[in-house]
């Protein structure tokens, strides 16, 4: 029971900080999307391709998670926009404090879209409310058609599921009609893009959408 109490205590001023972060991000106009993903499902490369295929149409920000490098800040600042690294030293997932912290380090005046990129895992970031708009779950096809079945929460919580590398399909053992199933039994409200970085499919109609999204933020 005090495990029970611990964990509610964290979450509740968890949450306080994450309300504070979304009417700061509010305030700016700011469209703020969350991607979280499992380790090698293509995250970064996902976002290097939409801040490639954004360039010139809508202003962006990033705020990198990782565990221990600033390998994927290095990545992202290839692209010329303003990143933030945190590096939670072992943590599991990110925090509406660090967040906090991290977005007092960006000019968030005329930034239209902040894409926080999540501690590769598919259990704890699922909790943890960061004051975004929404969460991204990225999933892949090397991982298997069972993900939505063994971590349901994640997929619950998301709005948009991203299952990358399709260019992959014929290779491995993966039905991605199943993904889709599984997935929309958990969140019937799920929207899907397949991908790929490699060839590029799909990322057009995601970048698209992401756009209009930011675009239409009141």
């Amino acid at each position: 029971m005090s495990v029970i109490t611990i964990e509610r205590k964290i979450l509740e001023k968890n949450d306080e900080i994450a309300g504070k972060n979304r009417a700061r991000f509010a305030e700016h106009g700011l469209f703020v999307i969350n991607m979280i993903s499992s380790p090698g499902s293509g995250k970064t490369s996902i976002l290097e391709r939409t801040l490639e295929h954004l360039r010139g149409n809508i202003s962006v920000a990033v705020i990198e998670g990782d565990v221990q490098t600033d390998f994927d800040a290095q990545r992202v600042a290839h692209y010329h926009v303003p990143v933030v690294q945190i590096i939670t030293r072992g943590g599991c997932h990110l925090d509406a404090n660090l967040v906090q912290d991290a977005a007092a380090n960006l000019n968030l005046a005329g930034i239209q879209l902040l894409i926080i990129e999540n501690v590769g895992n598919l259990v704890c970031p699922a909790n943890y409310d960061l004051g975004e708009k929404m969460k991204v779950v990225i999933t892949s096809t090397t991982e298997g058609d069972d993900k939505p079945l063994k971590y349901p929460n994640i997929f619950r919580n998301a709005s948009v599921l991203i299952i990358n590398k399709i260019d992959l399909l014929p290779y491995v053992n993966c039905n991605i009609e199943r993904i889709i199933g599984n997935a929309l039994k958990i969140n019937p409200d799920l929207r899907v893009f397949q991908t790929s970085c490699t060839t590029g499919a799909g990322i057009p109609d995601w970048c698209a959408w992401l756009a209009q999204q930011a675009i239409s933020q009141p």
